[in-house]
């Protein structure tokens, strides 16, 4: 998994496999979100536009969607400091959320942990 960040506000995340993309979705928010580790701060509400490459794809998914969860640098129990980008609501976010959870299908009973549970 790696991100870079070229202005606040705008990120990249390529998940490389489906147990990264587990352990980014965040399937409990509102129309879901991924976890983007970053060490910057943002707040909750900001909008932020990430590019995010899933397992088995080279192709880059526009997310213009906002802040939902903030895990700060520094956090309780090592947690990866990071952001929760929610999905937009609409037929662009939908697209995303079905291609993620196509790609999770039989993986969400897991008890595995992710980067925000």
């Amino acid at each position: 998994m790696s991100t870079t960040s070229t202005r606040q506000g705008i990120l990249s995340l390529t998940l490389k496999d489906r147990a990264a993309l587990y352990s980014a979705y965040m399937m409990y928010m509102q129309n879901g979100a991924i976890f983007v580790p970053t060490p910057k701060r943002y707040f909750l509400g900001n909008e932020v536009f990430l590019l995010l490459t899933l397992p088995d794809s080279s192709e880059r998914l526009p997310v213009a969607g906002k802040v939902v969860w903030c895990t700060p640098v520094g956090a309780q129990g090592n947690r990866v400091a990071g952001i929760g980008v929610q999905l937009p609501d609409g037929p662009g976010g939908e697209v995303v959320r079905n291609r993620i959870e196509t790609l999770l299908a039989g993986m969400f009973n897991s008890d595995k942990p992710t980067h925000t549970m």
